[in-house]
């Protein structure tokens, strides 16, 4: 046990340590604490005041430990990790009670009458914790949104939102202060500003996109080289430290994409009115400007607060069209850029980038969310372009910042780092990898890479890219923000950071408040800084579950109209329960059980070759294997597709197994 851990010991008292709940569907509760192997066993009676998922302060048993399992008793909660449920109203009388709709078991909320905000008894409600006392034996709650039943995507939208612990709505005080920032353009902020609104500048986006937080700027100089800027929304303007709107924007940490909503970090306000750098208007940046040569060669860099003017809104399909066409609007400035984007790219694969790419599949949906059909969307040069100057400027802020010291020591700053892969993870994957004759060489993190690069060059279009690809993305560390700079290994860059969609990420908004406070050589070291770096890695993992929440949701909704149907499919995951399916056609994964397949033999898995694998017959199911499958059910509840595997016409090993009596149906 380390000592930063505890919080409190005392001869005579039990140590006190802090970690995170976790309630298993039974009722049993541990606290994982960092730095203690073993989880702390809490009973129910013993959470006190505490809800799954919160850090708590938990107080372990004097007669713990000594060959028992150690035991402890919450004596506070520290942090929330969850304020707001979905779940039921029930009133009797003039009492009323929420009860959350979760597995976890959790108190009832008791809901003063005037704080039903117009629920009645037995609806569906979302309701928020505003206190529960030491005294008070049931925690207070309001009723903050009432779900008509009558739109079940919308509710099943919000349900993951709320799930994940992202409010769906900003609250009063905080749409107040936003509504109060003026667009004025003052000639005050203009002094402290580059003005470029006189140079070509446009934004590239999606076509639906509303909050545009970047934009590129070009012209010719008379020296023969190329000035390029990267114009950032300049949010930190308009967001200041302390104010309710930022504590909101921190809370959330992040904007949720879902198929047919984003839940927006800050208001529509800021995000896509005073902040979007939309065509024909000024709007304040922070900027990162470059004099590159025709070759790709920087010359000069310049950082630092402008004001700019978007000459055009390209879409990313306006973009490709001229790379592709040769012609267009500003065709010889897109025409341009992307020659140096491909010249930055080489660039970063020929120092170590690691090169995979991944399919994006989008829903099309009617105006009630309903999926029409699906789009796989690809990474094409229009994507890339933008993506190029992106990771230039994102880099060039880490480098910028990471030089700078106080007291010879670094400045606190939310670097966003990758780890290189865990040698237990690489290990079964590269001997997995040379059983389809690919060779990884392992001595050191650099010849990892150069590996990877090689195998993803050479099994392009082989039939086993698909499952290679996807085992090899599943061998990577998780990205995180941390002020412990130890670089990007999957990017091939000693120093980055997230400086470019400060409208959606809250990473960014501290990378340009403390930027500012570098050039203004006025720094005020942040003591906080590894705390909300893990706040805004938490909440961008909860956003991704919900991301994949929404979309499998999606999918099972899509899926309903083709039960009983049969389609291809790849086998995408393997587990000593089942194995997963995605249909090639559609891209939507289902499973298909081991209970399912008991007809023909009794399967094991096997995980050093990623497949499941009968016991009497021999036959494999391996991840990246061509399969057939037929639709059974679809489970929008449990947001869960189930496939039966279709035996192929021609003989299988089964079918051979099945003629010899050697299999028998299980009743």
């Amino acid at each position: 046990m380390t000592k930063e851990k505890i919080i409190t010991k005392k001869s005579s008292q039990a140590p006190i340590v802090k970690g995170k709940l976790d309630i298993s569907r039974s009722g049993m509760g541990y606290v994982i604490v960092e730095g203690i192997d073993k989880d702390i066993v809490v009973r129910p009676n013993d959470f006190g005041r505490a809800f799954h998922g919160d850090t708590v302060k938990v107080q372990i048993n004097k007669d713990s430990g000594r060959g028992k399992r150690t035991e402890g008793k919450i004596t506070d909660v520290a942090a929330r990790n969850q304020i707001t449920f979905i779940g039921n109203i029930s009133i009797n009388k003039n009492i009323a009670f929420f009860k959350a709709a979760t597995e976890k078991p959790m108190s009832d909320f008791y809901i003063p009458i005037e704080k039903l905000n117009g629920a009645i008894d037995g609806e569906r409600v979302v309701a928020k914790l505003v206190k529960w006392d030491k005294a008070d034996k049931k925690p207070e709650g309001e009723v903050v949104t009432i779900l008509k039943a009558e739109d079940v995507n919308d509710m099943a939208m919000k349900e993951i939102l709320i799930e994940a612990g992202f409010p769906l709505t900003f609250e009063k005080a905080v749409l107040d202060e936003a509504n109060k920032l003026s667009e004025t353009i003052t000639r005050e902020e203009l002094k402290k500003r580059k003005d470029y609104r006189d140079i070509l500048t446009f934004t590239i986006d999606p076509v639906d996109a509303k909050d545009f937080d970047d934009a590129i700027s070009i012209r010719n100089l008379d020296n023969g080289n190329y000035e390029i800027g990267v114009h950032i929304a300049d949010v930190s303007h308009f967001v200041k430290p302390d104010s309710i709107l930022d504590k909101s924007a921190f809370e959330r940490s992040t904007s949720v994409y879902l198929p047919d909503r984003v839940n927006p970090m800050l208001p529509e306000k800021i995000s896509n009115e005073l902040c979007s750098l939309r065509p024909h208007e000024d709007k304040y940046t922070f900027s990162v400007i470059f004099q590159i040569t025709n070759r790709g060669e920087i010359k000069h860099k310049w950082i630092g607060r402008t004001i700019t003017h978007s000459d055009h809104r390209f879409t990313y399909e306006d973009v490709q069209t001229i790379i592709e066409t040769g012609d267009g609007i500003h065709h010889k400035a897109i025409l341009l850029l992307n020659k140096l984007a491909k010249d930055f790219r080489k660039e970063r694969f020929d120092q170590g980038a690691i090169n995979f790419s991944s399919q994006e599949v989008r829903f099309k949906l009617d105006e009630n969310g309903k999926p029409l059909g699906i789009v796989i969307k690809e990474n094409k040069d229009s994507n890339k372009l933008v993506e190029e100057f992106m990771l230039l400027a994102n880099r060039t802020i880490a480098e910028y910042v990471s030089r700078i010291k106080i007291n010879q020591e670094p400045v606190p700053f939310p670097y966003r780092i990758h780890d290189t892969p865990d040698d237990e993870k690489l290990k079964p994957f590269v001997a997995f990898a040379k059983k389809f004759g690919y060779v990884f060489e392992m001595h050191d993190a650099a010849a990892v890479a150069t590996s990877f690069n090689n195998l993803l060059k050479d099994v392009s279009g082989k039939p086993e890219q698909h499952v290679l690809e996807q085992l090899g993305i599943r061998t990577m560390a998780k990205a995180v923000y941390t002020s412990k700079n130890i670089g990007h290994y999957g990017l091939g860059f000693e120093h980055y950071c997230h400086f470019t969609s400060p409208i959606r990420r809250y990473p960014d908004v501290m990378v340009h408040r403390i930027l500012q406070e570098c050039l203004d050589k006025n720094l005020k070291p942040d003591k906080k800084m590894d705390e909300k770096c893990k706040q805004c890695s938490d909440k961008e993992r909860k956003a991704m579950e919900a991301e994949r929440a929404g979309n499998k949701y999606k999918q099972v909704e899509f899926m309903q109209q083709y039960l009983g149907e049969e389609f291809d499919g790849i086998i995408s995951g393997v587990a000593s329960f089942g194995f997963f399916v995605e249909t090639v056609l559609h891209k939507c994964e289902g499973m298909v059980t081991v209970r399912d397949l008991s007809e023909f033999d009794e399967f094991k898995l096997e995980e050093a070759d990623y497949a499941l694998v009968g016991l009497r017959t021999g036959k494999k199911f391996r991840m990246g294997d061509a399969v057939k499958v037929k639709v059974v059910a679809a489970n929008l509840e449990k947001r869960q597709l189930d496939y039966h595997w279709v035996q192929a016409d021609d003989k299988t090993p089964l079918d051979s197994a099945k003629a010899k009596g050697s299999i028998k149906r299980k009743k």
